[in-house]
């Protein structure tokens, strides 16, 4: 094998790594992010709950309540945060399965955003989710 071929090979294997680690890195933050958006709830604090959310999400929190995200976001009936089962991330998109909930996120200018939780699959039809943007 020539040294150039053995060198590229080496390059390959670096990025293909990378790559994976990159993924693997996204879909963690993504995790923490529902985690953390979940154990707010949890934790009765709904200023840093809506901190978690996309705006459009948020937006629509306040207006399905008539009131503001940070007080409507705690009448939700969102699970607990449990643990982790499964991230797929796709492009600036995210799905995090925990033990009892589905999370989608996207990324904004501040990093991963919960676009909808509380979300429970329907078979063949798009999840239900307790809360989503618009």
């Amino acid at each position: 094998m020539s040294c150039a071929r053995a060198a590229l090979g080496c390059v390959v294997t670096v990025l293909a790594a990378s790559g994976c680690t990159a993924v693997a890195e996204r879909g963690d933050a993504a995790a923490a992010t529902a985690v953390r958006l979940l154990s707010a709830v949890a934790e009765r604090d709904g200023a840093a709950a809506c901190g978690l959310l996309a705006p459009e999400t948020a937006a629509e929190v306040e207006q399905s309540a008539d009131r503001p995200c940070a007080e409507a976001i705690l009448t939700e009936q969102l699970p607990a945060a449990g643990p982790v089962t499964a991230t797929h991330v796709y492009g600036q998109r995210a799905q995090v399965r925990l033990s009892a909930d589905t999370v989608f996120l996207a990324v904004f200018p501040g990093g991963w955003r919960v676009v909808a939780a509380g979300c429970t699959p329907e078979g063949e039809k798009p999840y239900d989710c307790v809360i989503e943007g618009g």
